[in-house]
């Protein structure tokens, strides 16, 4: 009898506190699909917004949409701007870049991001 392999099975984290080196494992890496976003509920109750972008790159964002309230970014659609991921709120279209959180149609508002990465 034999056994299969054991295989390892990339996680994703989050770090939720950027003064602090804990992170967070929120899903398999194989929950993520490039270009696509996947919404995860951290301890305190937030939801983040996960994404992968086509050329692989992971990223983080608060999941709330500021200018409705309503939890949906992670359903939006994921382009690029001037070489810069964003994510398009699926309500009011409003784009947001990944790697900064800063809304690219109205310069003062943004949400939050957070650290992410694979171990």
């Amino acid at each position: 009898m034999t056994l299969a392999p054991e295989t390892t099975t990339l996680k994703v984290q989050l770090r939720v506190d950027d003064t602090a080196d804990d992170w967070f494992t929120v899903c398999d890496m194989s929950a993520l699909m490039p270009g696509r976003g996947v919404a995860a509920l951290l301890p305190d109750g937030r939801q983040v917004a996960l994404f992968q972008d086509r050329a692989g790159r992971l990223y983080a964002v608060d999941n709330r949409d500021p200018f409705t309230g309503a939890a949906v970014l992670s359903r939006g659609l994921i382009g690029s701007h001037q070489g810069r991921s964003f994510v398009a709120s699926p309500l009011l279209k409003q784009r947001f870049e990944l790697e900064t959180g800063r809304c690219l149609d109205d310069d003062t508002v943004r949400v939050a991001t957070y650290g992410v990465r694979t171990s």
